[in-house]
């Protein structure tokens, strides 16, 4: 489609979570920050919230290949799917061990496992469990993760256990029956929406990774008012970024101008619609003009 009219080897604005357009913005960096330094000081329980969009999936795979690549050895279990009860977590997390299931009752799982980890343990392997989208999870299946958290030695925990989730998931937290698990969290961060400069950056790096060299794409107002649209939420960003290139190609233009970007924005319902008092109806009337060519001479 738009690749080649824009010099372009990938599409660089894609919704599934690739570490190879990882930029490092600031609230990326602080979040890995915080999770490197909990999992060195050998916390059982940490937290990373945030909107949906806000890049919690991508960071939690930047975290598997930044710690896949440790000299310590480190054994990572990834749990991507929160619908899980208690047993299908024992069963899920004997797997990511690459431990065999068969059938038998619950205990037995649960002390192979602990077995399992007492091993690694010895071998001075340390085991990581991330889970995603844990707001999710069943209240039993997350008392089930709370029990395994208690696995430990004299000395440190044999299990660390890193939850992803939506701001739902501390909503929950903070009810009564979840105060054991909530109480053992020992270190928490909340990823921010992107600030303006970041989101610039954000979009020339995606641009610059795909391919493209030539002359900045999106005008300064363009670029303004796709932030403001986009509440700074990644996804959102993407989504309007990559809508905004699809109506430049079929227009045959090589630029976005704030025109493109409100009938990207109008076209998108998460959007935020700037300027939604009396005078959004005439700004978007102008925007579709500027767009289409209309304005009269």
């Amino acid at each position: 489609m738009y690749l080649n009219h824009f010099g372009l080897q990938e599409a660089p604005f894609g919704l599934t979570p690739n570490t190879g357009f990882y930029y490092g913005l600031p609230p990326h960096e602080e979040a890995l920050q915080v999770l490197n330094w909990a999992l060195m000081q050998g916390e059982g329980f940490i937290k990373v919230t945030g909107e949906v969009g806000t890049g919690k999936t991508l960071l939690c795979r930047k975290l598997l290949s930044e710690l896949g690549s440790e000299a310590c050895p480190v054994r990572l279990a990834w749990l991507p799917n929160p619908h899980l009860s208690p047993a299908e977590l024992r069963t899920a997390l004997a797997l990511e061990l690459g431990l065999s299931v068969r059938e038998g009752n619950e205990l037995d799982l649960t002390d192979r496992i602990h077995r399992h980890l007492i091993g690694l343990h010895q071998q001075g392997s340390r085991v990581v469990v991330l889970i995603d989208e844990a707001q999710a999870l069943p209240d039993e299946t997350l008392e089930a993760i709370r029990l395994f958290g208690n696995l430990e030695t004299e000395s440190s925990k044999l299990l660390q256990i890193v939850l992803f989730g939506q701001p739902e998931l501390d909503t929950r937290l903070a009810k009564p029956h979840l105060r054991q698990l909530r109480q053992r969290i020992g270190f928490s961060y909340c990823l921010r929406p992107l600030r303006f400069d970041e989101t610039r950056a954000y979009l020339e790096h995606r641009l610059q990774v795909s391919g493209y060299r030539g002359a900045p794409l999106f005008g300064g107002r363009a670029m303004r008012l796709l932030w403001r649209a986009s509440r700074g939420i990644p996804r959102l960003i993407n989504i309007l970024a990559q809508k905004c290139l699809m109506l430049a190609y079929g227009r045959g233009e090589r630029q976005i101008d704030a025109g493109l970007v409100y009938l990207a924005i109008r076209d998108t319902d998460d959007a935020s619609r700037p300027g939604r008092g009396r005078w959004w109806p005439l700004l978007l009337l102008l925007g579709c003009a500027l767009a289409y060519g209309v304005w009269p001479s």
